[in-house]
């Protein structure tokens, strides 16, 4: 069935300075379609959706919104045409409510337009709420909300405003299972109504769950659109990438060595309770469990950022008794956070800046900085990890979202240290991405190096993890060899009974 084009894309081109982001690239998108976009990070799509939605200008070529040739000058301009943007980095105002943020820009205000009818304002965004499932005061700050409920405060937000086309850039990368389950029961109704849905993932199953197009971008240029029924996934990532995929998740058999870590009850309330576990030399230590069980702030207190806590942490045998951020850094703990954009990155800062920060204090002598390390090490770090920027010198900003995780990655290898934190370390990273992350992984362990993954995706939990805990409401519920392991196991325990 030919559906109406909503929008129409002809030969965009878009360049900054040392790279060009878009290349002649022409595509349609319809009403009543879920039309994907796959490509590594850094192929283009969040440059081409930022052309869409107005944050760019694009260099040539033109865009056909329902038979007219548009321009858009901003965002609002975007929107105001029926366009709206989900991004993978959540743009809501922690102070505001959610409320607020749901009607940011179009505020319900008095008769004179001075003052807002909050009143009106939490009636109708309970309402939108409500008509999408969705369990959130509208009355609470953003602030006080979970990463997943702000996630889903976005999606209440574009849909609100009747858009014509809502573009969704990862929109589940925070998402449970039951709350992935409820997006796209809300992209069914959109679909419904006529709505045009251009939707970014690297997530290979829910496009071939929710997906009718998918468009493979590389280098900026468009490689092809298939019908996502009529064509395989091989294909798709061998367009991505240029080649196959030979083993995506790949775990060697490494001897462990002694007990690095040990944690003997430790309990930070509301977050988490009463849990023990150890860390051995070279092992992967994965934690799975669903949102709100307890895993980020578990990860945070041994990297230091809850100060205050009950229970006993012990680093190669010695007892820690005041735990902060710095304390770990000297005993060589490395946290790369769920959120990289606001607790992992200084994104006003370029890549050298980012990827010395935490070594500064080791690196410095007599008060001055020693640019001549920090600039090889940024290099060295920028080809290992295949970090696609024009240069050294790149505000971290200005990259992709797959490669500022990177950066967060090479800070703490360039540190040499020996334990890692990783809290969702692939949120976001394209499939290529992924697998060079788990070889960096098997690196990291086979110098002697221990890491603990926070992971949503149990593929992952089951395909690099030495162990697993599973938690459940702050408890640990069961800890498993990963011979034992599988996904229903999982499932089992991190669900409420």
């Amino acid at each position: 069935m030919n559906r109406k084009i909503i929008l129409e894309l002809k030969n965009i081109s878009k360049s900054f300075p040392g790279v060009k982001a878009v290349d002649n690239v022409s595509l349609c998108f319809r009403e009543g379609e879920v039309h994907v976009l796959f490509g590594e990070n850094g192929a283009g799509k969040s440059t081409l959706i930022k052309i869409i939605s107005g944050v760019y200008r694009k260099d040539n070529g033109s865009i056909i919104l329902e038979n007219r040739e548009v321009n858009f000058n901003s965002p609002r301009d975007a929107l105001e045409n029926g366009i709206s943007v989900i991004y993978q980095e959540l743009s809501l105002i922690p102070d505001l409510t959610v409320a607020e943020n749901i009607f940011l820009g179009r505020e319900i205000k008095g008769k004179w337009g001075f003052f807002l009818i909050k009143k009106i304002m939490y009636e109708e965004a309970r309402k939108i709420l409500l008509e999408l499932n969705l369990d959130i005061d509208p009355r609470k700050l953003v602030s006080e909300i979970s990463i997943a409920e702000r996630q889903m405060v976005e999606i209440a937000k574009a849909i609100s405003q009747n858009s014509k086309l809502v573009i969704m850039d990862e929109p589940t990368s925070s998402l449970s299972e039951k709350e992935v389950n409820t997006l796209f029961e809300i992209i069914g109704m959109l679909k419904r109504k006529g709505v045009g849905i251009i939707y970014i993932s690297h997530r290979i199953q829910e496009i071939r769950r929710i997906g009718d197009r998918i468009s493979i971008l590389k280098d900026g240029a468009l490689m092809k659109t298939l019908k996502v029924s009529e064509s395989k996934e091989d294909e798709w990532v061998s367009l991505m990438i240029g080649r196959e995929i030979k083993k995506f998740i790949n775990r060697e058999k490494i001897n462990f060595g002694k007990e690095i870590l040990k944690i003997k009850g430790l309990t930070k309330e509301p977050y988490f309770r009463n849990v023990t576990f150890s860390l051995k030399e070279r092992e992967i230590l994965g934690i799975y469990g669903l949102i709100g069980a307890g895993r980020t702030d578990l990860l945070k207190t041994i990297f230091g950022y809850h100060k205050s806590y009950e229970g006993r942490i012990e680093i190669n045998g010695k007892q820690i008794n005041v735990l902060n951020t710095k304390i770990s850094i000297k005993n060589s703990i490395g946290l790369i956070p769920e959120d990289r954009r606001n607790e992992g990155l200084l994104l006003n800062k370029n890549i050298i800046e980012n990827i010395s920060l935490p070594s500064i204090y080791f690196t410095s002598r007599m008060g001055f900085l020693n640019r001549k390390w920090e600039w090889n090490a940024a290099d060295t770090f920028v080809s290992k990890l295949h970090i696609k920027t024009p240069s050294l010198k790149t505000i971290v900003e200005n990259l992709s979202g797959g490669n500022q995780q990177k950066v967060v990655i090479a800070k703490w290898l360039a540190l040499n240290t020996k334990i890692l934190l990783l809290d969702e370390p692939t949120r976001g990273i394209d499939v290529n991405a992924k697998a060079e992350i788990y070889e960096l992984m098997n690196e990291f362990t086979r110098q002697g190096g221990s890491i603990i993954m926070v992971s949503s995706e149990l593929p992952e939990i089951l395909g690099i993890c030495d162990r697993i805990l599973v938690m459940r409401e702050g408890e640990i519920s069961i800890e498993l060899d990963r011979s034992e392991a599988n996904e229903q196991i999982i499932i089992n325990y991190a669900s409420i009974n």
